[in-house]
């Protein structure tokens, strides 16, 4: 099966009106810090054909398939093996100074959800792994294994914002004794017959428990945080930066750093504001932008997404 039939981006039309005035000039330089299998960057180079890629993804997987996508774009694609993280040294790697567009597309991605040997997806059973990476790093099944109680509330609560996070993490504790849990299906028997039936009847008990394993795995939020301000650093003036969240801890992050470039840095009270104390960042959109009904109904994947984005509009003091 060709790969546009299984994967559709999110909210692909918006980010090319956001990010496409930016990436006019010839020799524009993009760059998609969540690679994945290549939807969003194949759309871009497409409509760009001035424009050259910088394609980041921790996972090998990722890389090779969206090598392969997007190999007919010839020398105006460069791939990079790296957590995106590592943005700042892509770029310099690349021979390029500052770049023109910059496209996050968070969390978990079509090939790592629908790969069920990867055991991101509680549906499925599979070993434990949820590394982005799996050429390095702690799997699910080890963090399981070998965190105590308290670090399996604290990460069910921070990552997963679960409120029985304690019930679940003596459940966890209780069950390892008796044998380990290396497989998805494993832990979704423990977390079941933990949840008080009223809980059961709503929800499914596994889902922000594997959200939270997950981040703790690939260190998703710690990367992000270090992420986004990278990302401003290696804006041009006039480029741009949108970024797709899909839960509320990622979307908070980026809301502050985007908050904290658009915000003047004069004290208050002074009467006239100096150069220097101007923001270096517009905000693009109003708050964080949904997407529509109709790109819900044909992407599911779409339902939870909240865009944001931001122009640079000087540079910094």
């Amino acid at each position: 099966m060709d790969i546009r039939d299984i994967h559709t981006p999110v909210l692909l039309e918006r980010c090319v009106e956001l990010l496409g005035p930016a990436l006019q000039k010839p020799g524009s330089v993009f760059v998609d810090g969540t690679l994945g299998m290549g939807g969003h960057s194949e759309a871009f180079l497409e409509r760009f054909p001035q424009a050259r890629l910088i394609g980041l993804d921790r996972d090998t997987d990722a890389l090779r398939i969206a090598g392969e996508r997007l190999k007919r774009f010839g020398d105006r694609v460069t791939l990079v093996h790296t957590v995106y993280d590592g943005i700042a040294e892509a770029v310099a790697s690349a021979g390029v100074d500052k770049v023109d567009g910059i496209l996050f597309d968070l969390g978990v991605s079509s090939l790592q959800l629908d790969e069920a040997a990867r055991g991101f997806a509680y549906a499925q059973d599979a070993p434990l792994d949820m590394r982005m990476d799996q050429t390095t790093g702690v799997t699910a099944a080890e963090v399981l294994a070998t965190y105590g109680e308290g670090d399996l509330r604290r990460i069910f609560e921070r990552y997963g914002e679960e409120k029985l996070a304690g019930r679940y993490a003596r459940a966890i504790i209780a069950a390892r004794a008796q044998a380990p849990l290396e497989r998805s299906g494993q832990l979704v028997d423990v977390l079941q017959a933990a949840t008080p039936a009223a809980v059961l009847r709503e929800r499914h008990p596994a889902k922000r428990v594997f959200q939270a394993l997950r981040i703790e795995v690939n260190a998703e939020l710690s990367v992000l945080e270090r992420t986004i301000p990278a990302a401003l650093e290696v804006l041009g003036v006039g480029g741009r930066i949108v970024v797709l969240s899909y839960q509320s801890l990622e979307d908070r992050l980026v809301k502050r750093v985007f908050a904290d470039a658009s915000t003047s840095t004069a004290p208050r009270g002074l009467p006239v504001e100096l150069p220097e104390h101007a923001p270096t960042f517009k905000l693009l959109v109003r708050g964080a932008e949904l997407a529509s009904d109709e790109e819900r109904a044909i992407n599911p994947r779409a339902t939870p997404v909240r865009l944001r984005a931001a122009e640079r509009i000087r540079e910094d003091a």
